[in-house]
């Protein structure tokens, strides 16, 4: 979706000659329209793309963005949300948010197209990566997931400016959904996981039950799930939920699973089903340690019957693991 590529459009436009500025939310006070990291980009002509404020300040933001096209300029901005432009954009309450603009270009203290380059390609190939940048000094600097100080910002999405001043925005790979099991449980949870940020990617060896007509619009594989999880990469910004009931399709998605990076494993099943689960997998060699990482029965305990209220509890503890570990 475009509001999730704002980087690669303002390197697009800048390639293709029409100029381009990016302008990033760096800080928010009160009940500001947008969190830190939310990004507006905008091209030399005035077209735009994103969104910093929901529409309350778009329009100063593009003028002093055109302005740091035409000088090479950086800018920091702060802007209060007023409670009657912020109930406009259906908010209770207003707040205040500072907004970096930085135009993307050579020399200078623009934004280096070569740096931006380097956030594109890691987010083409799915790797972790943040962008630091001092707006007193304007020094930048491309951050890794391997910087122990940054660990908490990658594993919570979480953009922000630390203590030094430095104004931190987090690029992680999309979320992704592995569900193993094409039943009336995932007919409700992939459009939620689409809702809910995540590209989803249905796995079912059966081509009568994994059909197109049954989900609309889904991506649907039809190999042995450990060879479709193994297809596709399992990395620590990746779900895998296993709804068959089958072992002969759960157990070796299971195991590929916890043999991998993937931050969340669920398993439909009763508690009676689980323990006969745990007893195969230890007698395929599965570690203690490793079993612990499966939620069984999936999902929160909040008395879910139907599929639909099922695929909610799900989704909610797959948030509840990604955002509090």
């Amino acid at each position: 979706m475009d509001h999730d590529t704002i980087p690669e459009i303002a390197l697009d436009w800048h390639r293709a000659g029409r100029g381009a500025a990016l302008a990033t939310v760096i800080q928010t006070w009160g009940s500001a329209p947008r969190q830190p990291g939310s990004q507006l980009a905008i091209a030399g002509d005035g077209q735009m793309m994103g969104s910093v404020s929901g529409g309350c300040v778009e329009g100063a933001v593009i003028v002093e963005a055109l302005d740091a096209l035409a000088d090479g300029q950086p800018r920091l901005l702060t802007y209060g949300v007023s409670d009657e432009d912020a109930f406009a954009v259906g908010l209770a309450c207003g707040g205040t948010i500072r907004v970096l603009v930085e135009p993307v270009g050579e020399g200078g203290n623009a934004l280096p197209a070569a740096m931006l380059g380097e956030i594109t390609a890691a987010r083409s190939a799915r790797r972790a990566l943040a962008y630091a940048v001092h707006p007193d000094t304007w020094a930048r600097r491309l951050i890794g997931p391997e910087d122990a100080a940054m660990a908490a910002r990658f594993r919570a999405d979480r953009s922000g400016t630390e203590e030094s001043g430095e104004f931190v925005a987090v690029f992680n790979p999309p979320l992704r959904l592995m569900v193993v099991g094409a039943v009336h449980i995932a007919q409700a949870l992939l459009p939620m996981a689409r809702l809910a940020g995540y590209d989803p990617v249905l796995i079912d060896p059966r081509d009568a039950f994994g059909s197109s007509a049954r989900f609309p619009g889904a991506v649907i594989v039809h190999d042995w799930p450990d060879e479709a999880l193994a297809a596709q990469g399992l990395d620590a910004r990746t779900a895998v939920v296993t709804l068959t009931h089958d072992p002969k399709l759960d157990d070796p998605a299971i195991i590929a699973a916890l043999n991998s990076d993937a931050f969340y494993l669920g398993c439909l099943g009763s508690t009676r089903t689980h323990a006969k689960r745990l007893e195969r997998l230890r007698a395929a060699g599965v570690q203690q340690a490793a079993l612990g990482r499966i939620h069984a029965p999936v999902g929160l305990d909040i008395g879910a019957r139907s599929p639909a209220e099922i695929a909610v509890s799900v989704m909610a503890q797959i948030t509840q693991v990604l955002r509090q570990g």
